[in-house]
């Protein structure tokens, strides 16, 4: 399933806050991190993510891996305070269905 999964490209929300994975909003990176930056986080990521796995059976490195994805993810805006200014609510994985997006995924399936 995940290999399927990552084939798909992810659908954007017409504001750029969410990615749309399996009908649930996911917050995306925020756009205002520098390229060179972001890449660089997302690296971390895809390593911490790597650590994870490898720490299947060692409950001390699953700890300090978890953390290391966890603040990624957060200095690239997807977890901790929301990177837009507006006051909007963050909806992070919540169906889409259930929130003011549900007409345009809606219009996005459609045909």
């Amino acid at each position: 399933m995940a290999a399927s999964r990552a084939k798909r490209k992810a659908l954007l929300t017409p504001d750029g806050r969410y990615i749309v994975v399996d009908g649930r909003l996911w917050r995306a990176t925020n756009p205002a991190i520098p390229a060179d930056e972001r890449e660089s986080l997302v690296r971390e990521l895809m390593s911490a993510r790597r650590a994870v796995k490898a720490a299947a059976d060692d409950p001390e490195a699953m700890r300090i891996a978890r953390q290391r994805v966890d603040s990624a993810k957060v200095r690239l805006g997807e977890r901790g305070p929301v990177w837009w200014e507006d006051g909007q609510p963050d909806l992070n994985r919540r169906k889409v269905e259930n929130t003011p997006y549900a007409d345009w995924r809606r219009e996005q399936t459609a045909g």
